[in-house]
């Protein structure tokens, strides 16, 4: 389970860079959209591989519970990933504007990381929701125990995000030298 887990975010990166280079450079429009289209039926393959090796009786194990944070992760950050990426290749490849980059300073900055905290507790969240599914398609809790186990130091993560992430809206990045 986990080199699928790992095989998915190889895969996930190149279909991406496969799809943005056909799209820049190759220019073959048709077949850009069907690659970049394709990148998130990697989640779906995760995910159905791992109902799959669920329900025909192989032991839940915390692989199958990262394979729900890939997941949850994915869904969560895979667009503003997908989105990052094709700003690059525009401008590198084919002229575009230059990318935008994050608000390092300031009210902006502030809100930027309160919005990708939001983002990290939809992962959580999506995660969580996957691991249920699990556990009502095995239909034994305790067999699905371990499933749960990658949750707590995820929750520990995601707290001391939550506490980095709106300390800036108490006490803003000032720009240097001022």
């Amino acid at each position: 389970m986990i080199f699928l887990v790992a095989g998915c975010e190889i895969g996930f990166w190149v279909l991406l860079v496969t799809g943005l280079a056909t799209r820049y450079l190759l220019r073959v429009r048709r077949l850009s959209n069907a690659l970049l289209i394709s990148v998130p039926m990697v989640d779906v393959v995760l995910l159905a591989a791992s109902v799959v090796d669920l329900r025909s009786g192989a032991p839940a194990s915390p692989a199958h519970g990262l394979a729900a944070i890939y997941i949850g992760v994915s869904l969560a950050f895979g667009p503003q990933m997908i989105h990052w990426a094709d700003q690059r290749f525009a401008h590198r490849f084919a002229g575009g504007p230059v990318p935008v980059k994050a608000p390092k300073t300031g009210p902006a900055h502030a809100a930027y990381e309160r919005g990708q905290w939001l983002r990290h507790l939809l992962a959580y969240i999506v995660a969580a929701a996957i691991l249920g599914i699990f556990t009502l398609l095995v239909g034994d809790v305790h067999r699905t125990l371990q499933l749960w186990s990658v949750m707590v130091p995820w929750a520990l993560v995601l707290t001391i995000d939550f506490v980095i992430s709106f300390s800036y809206t108490i006490a803003p990045r000032k720009r240097q030298g001022v």
